[in-house]
């Protein structure tokens, strides 16, 4: 019989040996901060599976955006998956992918390119996961795309900067909900993993990161609603200080068809729930 994967990743050097012999220094205008503590990827990893009450990720397939020098790359492997499919803009990167890929053959593969334009959905069968300490500069784009096509992933395992993920989490009637709390919250059940420390990252950036886990909710909008959601949402939080009835004053009957909701005209964006966005949208 041939090593398992946990034997595999064990036999391999560290991570901090693995970026010194690769000359590897984050990138900023890449969004890199690299996480290179074995104990935080594994726990993101574990709390992962445990949320979703799966023992590993055997007959899954997995997405991960931005591998770096793949801390979390060798946590996501060491839970067996089907296959690992990692996305990286960075060629000094793709070097160290090609190192594991060596180890694992085609249950790694490794896509030279920008997340942004790649279609997920489309490349495997299901289950399909995402996991990944995404790029801060791009991990909101890279989510409201993956929200569309939600009902094609199991689950969604993501790292972003704490108020990125204040803002997804937010209640209505606080100063960080807006159009991305209304549009996560409305797809998926959202539950916050854990926080970061800046000190855990290299370089330390100055901010904490949060993970969280996102899992499609069985009620979703359908395609239609979600387009008119986004413009609902982008007509309201774009003058979110303003009364409804003024912000959403080009909407063809709007005060009529806020009547017939209940939703008063007098309140704000921040104050109308995302379900009553969505009954809205799908009136107007």
């Amino acid at each position: 019989m041939g090593l398992s994967a946990a034997e595999i990743i064990d036999s391999l050097p560290s991570l901090r040996v693995t970026v010194e012999a690769h000359g590897l220094l984050a990138k900023k205008s890449l969004g890199q901060n690299f996480l290179l503590d074995r104990n935080i990827t594994d726990k993101i990893i574990r709390l992962s599976l445990e949320k979703q009450n799966k023992d590993s990720f055997a007959g899954d397939n997995i997405y991960e955006i931005g591998p770096g020098p793949g801390g979390l790359t060798r946590s996501i492997l060491r839970q067996e998956p089907k296959k690992l499919t990692v996305i990286e803009m960075d060629d000094r990167c793709i070097s160290i992918m090609e190192d594991l890929q060596a180890r694992f053959k085609n249950r790694l593969e490794i896509i030279n390119g920008d997340a942004l334009t790649i279609d997920i959905k489309s490349r495997d069968e299901a289950p399909r996961h995402i996991i990944s300490n995404l790029p801060y500069n791009v991990s909101v784009p890279l989510l409201t795309g993956w929200l569309k096509d939600i009902e094609h992933f199991e689950s969604l395992t993501l790292m972003f900067q704490k108020e990125v993920a204040e803002r997804i989490m937010a209640p209505i009637n606080t100063k960080d909900y807006g159009r991305l709390s209304i549009l996560s919250q409305l797809n998926c059940k959202i539950e916050k993993l854990m926080d970061l420390n800046p000190n855990c990252f290299t370089p330390a950036p100055k901010i904490w990161s949060s993970v969280l886990l996102f899992r499609p909710l069985e009620n979703r909008p359908n395609a239609q609603e979600l387009k008119k959601l986004e413009h609902l949402t982008t007509l309201a939080f774009s003058q979110r200080r303003k009364m409804v009835r003024q912000s959403l004053k080009s909407i063809n009957g709007i005060s009529e068809k806020l009547a017939s909701l209940g939703i008063e005209e007098t309140r704000r964006a921040e104050q109308i729930s995302p379900q009553e966005y969505l009954k809205l949208a799908s009136i107007i």
